[in-house]
C-alpha cells in the first residue's frame, strides 16, 4: 500500500548497510544498497564521494523507482509489499514479482509466508549460501515476522496481533524440534532400525553410497531445523516489539 514505502524502506535498509568499497565486490563502492554503477545511471560524472553523501530524498526516490514501483508496491497488500519489496531488492524485481504471482491466495499472511519461502528456497541453491546462508535467513525470517504482523494489523487489534506472533513462533520451534530430533534418530540408527539395511549394503558392496545418503538426509533435518529455530526467533522478537 501506498503508505507502506517509506516504512518498507526503513526496514529493508537495515539490511543493506552503510557505505562499502570492498575491491572483492563485483557492485564496487555502495551506499545503502545504492552502487556506483545504479548511481552513475543518474549522475553520470558522480565520484564515490557524491555516492556517499546522497540524500535521504534521493535513495527514497532511487528506491521507489527502481523496486517498489515495479512490483506496484503502491496496490499491494499491507505486509505484502514489504515482503515483496525486499526480495525484490535483495534478489531483483524479477524473481520478486514471480514469487509474489506464485503465492497469492488465502490471507495476507500466509501470502507473506510463501514469498518468504519460496525466496530462502531459491537462496538455498546459491553456491554462496554456504558463506551468506545464515545472515540470510535471519534477513527472510525477520521479514516474515514483520510482513505477517502487518498483514494481520488492524485498528484496535494489537493484542490479536501479538497472539499470533507468539503463536508463529511456537509453531516454528515445535517444527525445529521435531526436525531435530528425526535428524539426529536418523543419524543414530532409530533404535537399530537401520541395522538390516547396512548389512544389505556391506553385502552389495554400497554401505558407502548408503552412508552418504543418510548422511544427507540427516544434514537437510538439522538444516531446516536451523531455519525453523530462526523463524521462531524472528516471529518472538515481534512479538516483543508490539
Amino acid at each position: 500500500m501506498e503508505a507502506n514505502f517509506q516504512r518498507s524502506l526503513a526496514v529493508t535498509l537495515q539490511y543493506e548497510g552503510l557505505w562499502s568499497d570492498n575491491p572483492a565486490d563485483p557492485g564496487g563502492a555502495t551506499m545503502k544498497g545504492v552502487t556506483i554503477g545504479t548511481y552513475r545511471r543518474i549522475h553520470p560524472n558522480a565520484t564515490k564521494a557524491d555516492l556517499r553523501a546522497i540524500s535521504d530524498a534521493e535513495l527514497a526516490s532511487i528506491y521507489r523507482q527502481g523496486f517498489w514501483n515495479p512490483i506496484s508496491g503502491d496496490s499491494l497488500a499491507s505486509g505484502v509489499d514489504l515482503a515483496t519489496f525486499d526480495a525484490s531488492v535483495n534478489s531483483g524485481v524479477g524473481r520478486g514479482k514471480q514469487w509474489l504471482a506464485a503465492s497469492l491466495g488465502g490471507s495476507n499472511a500466509e501470502t507473506v509466508k510463501r514469498i518468504c519461502a519460496k525466496r530462502l528456497s531459491f537462496m538455498q541453491g546459491l553456491k554462496i549460501w554456504k558463506n551468506f546462508g545464515k545472515g540470510w535467513a535471519k534477513r527472510v525470517a525477520a521479514i516474515e515476522a514483520k510482513g505477517v504482523a502487518w498483514a494481520t494489523a488492524m485498528p484496535g487489534n494489537e493484542a490479536v496481533v501479538k497472539k499470533t506472533l507468539e503463536n508463529e513462533a511456537s509453531k516454528a520451534a515445535s517444527k525445529a524440534k521435531a526436525q531435530k530430533g528425526a535428524g539426529g534418530v536418523i543419524a543414530g540408527g532409530g533404535a537399530g532400525s537401520t541395522q538390516a539395511p547396512v548389512e544389505h549394503f556391506q553385502h552389495t558392496g554400497s554401505l558407502i553410497v548408503f552412508l552418504v545418503i543418510v548422511a544427507a538426509i540427516v544434514g537437510f533435518m538439522i538444516w531446516r531445523s536451523h531455519i525453523n529455530k530462526t523463524r521462531a526467533a524472528a516471529y518472538a522478537a515481534e512479538a516483543a516489539a508490539q
